[in-house]
């Protein structure tokens, strides 16, 4: 994997190959998937997105990331000519299709525990180990004409691994229905699927996510933190286990610096200045 980069405050930049492009503007770090023509998760784009995820992690600039794509296809999932090429290996490509599809994993598992808020922006198709990147995200906003399907059934490679994250952010039948059809559904059904939070017409997508990200870039950096792991750690846990769990996590949260500023700012009607601590 490359070197971690950081990113020049205001400031476009690409990886080497041009497969992600990066602006940093006001606290929202946005990454652009830019793989034409349908942004597949070849194994040099998967790895782009891990770096530049572990140098937002590192960056305090960066206080919340979206994920966006050139072109019409917001992404078509795993690269099956690169997949394919690898047939060919000594091992029939056993273990080029381990790495390809633990990188993959490993890179959903990435967002879930980034101590930042990430945003899917997608406008076009998401498709297979694409609507993973989107269901793997902890907001998604698309486009009135963007679609999301988990076709692998059709190609008889079933959408195991995009299932993960599908399953946790769909109904459980609606989530089968979609692995077990490969049915492609459009904006307003991944809306009540729960894959997507907003629908908005194309003209105005950026803006919004633009909006959504200036807000949530807002706050303190320290509580999304805490409250974005907490959220997802005890999504986990029984009832009883979560409730003890979150009761300690606002328990450490009241007594951070950030917390007593906040609800002072609030007491004495004035704006809150962080300090992530």
């Amino acid at each position: 994997m490359a070197e971690i980069v950081s990113f020049r405050k205001d400031a476009d930049s690409a990886d080497e190959g041009g497969l992600l492009l990066r602006s940093l503007r006001d606290g929202v770090l946005r990454l652009v998937l830019n793989n034409p023509p349908t942004n597949v998760l070849s194994i040099a784009l998967l790895e782009a997105l891990m770096n530049a995820l572990d140098a937002a992690a590192a960056d305090p600039d960066a206080r919340v990331v979206v994920i966006a794509s050139t072109g019409n296809v917001f992404s078509a999932g795993h690269d099956l000519k690169e997949l394919t090429a690898h047939r060919a290996d000594d091992d029939q490509g056993a273990a080029f299709f381990e790495r390809s599809f633990r990188l993959c994993a490993d890179l959903m598992l990435k967002i879930a525990h980034l101590p930042k808020p990430v945003i899917a922006e997608v406008d076009g198709l998401a498709t297979a180990a694409g609507c993973q990147l989107v269901a793997s995200c902890d907001l998604a906003i698309c486009t009135d004409t963007s679609t999301f399907c988990t076709p692998g059934v059709n190609i008889s490679l079933f959408c195991s691994t995009p299932m993960v994250a599908v399953s946790r952010a769909a109904h459980r039948k609606q989530a089968m229905e979609m692995l077990l059809t490969g049915e492609t559904i459009d904006a307003s059904t991944a809306k009540d699927f729960g894959l997507v939070n907003r629908i908005v017409p194309k003209q105005y997508l950026a803006q919004v996510v633009a909006k959504y990200a200036g807000v949530i870039a807002s706050k303190s950096p320290l509580i999304l933190k805490i409250g974005k792991e907490a959220f997802y750690r005890q999504l986990d846990l029984p009832v009883e286990a979560a409730y003890d769990f979150t009761a300690r996590v606002m328990v450490e949260n009241m007594l951070t610096s950030d917390a007593q500023e906040g609800i002072g700012a609030f007491l004495g009607k004035r704006k809150a200045e962080w300090k992530g601590e």
